[in-house]
């Protein structure tokens, strides 16, 4: 396996990396690493929403911000990821972390129209003109949850990312700080 530094040494132009793994898993320190091997200006697109968070989820968020290198552009988008991803120019590296909470947002808030999000998502993924970096939470291996809301997160889940996995050149899954590849078109 390639290091994040030799991986983006022979990429293509405009590669899309979609990185899995579970919570506290290595995905986000993985995703970081490829990022800052990319030598590209990083636009971090954060996707949490603080109005659903708590004081453990904001101490986790504030653990994010610290480590994020400060020269990285930051812009925080809890609904519309499509049109900040189709925003930024294509001498950019685009880390979007992390697309399990943005579902979570638009699960969340009744307003949002998830089916429609998601499509203008998809298209925006594939019509992108810069490198992509996509972290995401595998929630589907564990027991199925009781109630419908978690029932439909995790299926939610399970078919962004099978749709987002099919758009990338790229697809890893993290496990105990280790990334394994489980695609690479390149």
């Amino acid at each position: 396996t390639l290091s994040p530094s030799e991986q983006y040494k022979q990429a293509q132009v405009f590669v899309k990396h979609l990185i899995l793994g579970g919570v506290r898993s290595g995905k986000s320190r993985f995703a970081e690493q490829c990022a800052k091997a990319s030598a590209r200006p990083v636009c971090y697109l954060a996707t949490a929403d603080q109005r659903f968070g708590d004081g453990e989820m904001n101490s986790r968020i504030e653990r994010h911000r610290l480590h994020r290198p400060k020269e990285w552009n930051l812009v925080e988008e809890t609904h519309d990821l499509a049109g900040a991803i189709l925003k930024q120019s294509p001498d950019k590296l685009i880390l979007v972390e992390c697309l399990t909470l943005w579902l979570t947002n638009l699960l969340i808030d009744e307003r949002s129209e998830l089916e429609r999000r998601r499509r203008e998502f998809l298209t925006a993924l594939e019509a992108a003109r810069c490198d992509i970096i996509l972290v995401s939470n595998e929630v589907g291996w564990g027991i199925i949850p009781e109630n419908a809301l978690a029932r439909r997160f995790v299926d939610e889940a399970g078919n962004l990312h099978q749709a987002v996995a099919a758009i990338c050149d790229r697809v890893s899954l993290v496990c105990a700080g280790l990334p394994h590849t489980l695609k690479d078109t390149n």
